[in-house]
């Protein structure tokens, strides 16, 4: 029997991937830092708390033992982005390559999750995936293509051999950053598109905003070496307009809610998943300036996130100088 594939994460994106792996003929070790889930799921297969409704394969066993996931052939890294550093530096010494799966810039480093994994786990092999994907879709095997990308293109090739599936479909490429940059910013970008739907703003207004949103994706990805192709792709573009456009994105579900006059502080408070929007929003705008980046539209959303007033951060949007389109 070959090696199983971990994960590490077992809210609804990962339990999702774990599912994944099963349907691709592999033996899973789930972990999970909440003992109650691991509990749950070992008695009545399913994740009744992140992915209800999802009977999972009895190929995937649950531990929360980091050490179950040494003899991994490859560990998927499911965390919320401001825990990655963390989680990975309590990994047991493993020779498997890591795919991190994570959307999110870390605070304080305003590093990407890449590059964090690089210092948290030296030497491993690093790649990255991200693309448009809604857990609950991809766990029931609904058609889905997602971007893996690695700076080695023979381990990117390698692993999308791992988790390739005929209904879940990775491209591959070598712009890491990219892939990144996309999977970050289109977070936010989601929390303001949720705004201009609950605020009652209209289509146009949400077309104009994924729009001028992408411009903003782009110009940050390419100073930070991105090539514009992979932030036109799955894990930009793709991504960016999934998740600005329906209520299944936790993003824009909290965008909605602060277009309709709840403060950002309830809303976060209530959620029991994590929007990592919120999180990524006012380190996104310190990267941005760090880089000489113009971006408006998550300026935007740091001020409503901090409370401002969802009229006023509007009204001041629309009230920019006109400029050429670029």
């Amino acid at each position: 029997m070959s090696a199983p594939v971990g994960v590490i994460g077992a809210g609804a994106w990962g339990t999702a991937l774990a599912q994944v792996l099963a349907m691709a003929g592999h033996t899973v070790q789930l972990w999970s830092r909440n003992a109650a889930v691991v509990e749950a799921v070992q008695t009545t297969r399913e994740n009744r708390l992140y992915l209800p409704g999802v009977p999972l394969s009895p190929a995937i066993a649950m531990t929360s033992d980091l050490s179950a996931l040494a003899e991994s052939r490859a560990v998927l890294v499911v965390t919320p982005a401001q825990h990655m550093r963390s989680v990975l530096t309590g990994l047991p010494a493993i020779a498997a390559p890591l795919i991190l799966c994570s959307k999110g810039i870390e605070a304080g480093s305003l590093k990407l999750m890449h590059q964090v994994a690089a210092e948290a786990v030296p030497g491993a092999p690093i790649a990255v995936l991200s693309g448009p994907t809604f857990a609950h879709e991809v766990a029931r095997g609904q058609p889905t293509a997602v971007t893996l990308a690695a700076a080695d293109a023979a381990l990117a090739g390698e692993l999308a051999g791992v988790i390739a599936l005929p209904t879940f479909r990775p491209y591959v490429t070598d712009d890491v950053t990219g892939a990144e940059v996309g999977g970050a910013v289109k977070n936010v970008l989601a929390i303001a598109c949720g705004v201009v739907e609950g605020a009652g703003l209209g289509q146009n207004a949400r077309a104009a905003l994924i729009a001028r949103g992408f411009a903003e994706m782009t110009r940050f990805g390419l100073a930070l070496g991105a090539r514009a192709e992979t932030l036109a792709g799955l894990s930009g573009l793709g991504d960016l307009v999934l998740t600005c456009s329906s209520t299944s994105s936790r993003n824009f579900s909290l965008g909605l809610g602060l277009g309709r006059g709840q403060r950002a502080t309830d809303l976060l408070t209530d959620r029991r998943t994590v929007a990592e929007g919120a999180s990524t929003a006012p380190v996104l705008a310190k990267a941005a300036r760090a880089a000489g980046v113009e971006m408006p539209v998550v300026d935007a959303v740091c001020a409503l996130l901090n409370g401002s007033d969802v009229a006023g951060v509007i009204g001041a949007l629309l009230a920019r100088p006109l400029r050429p389109e670029r």
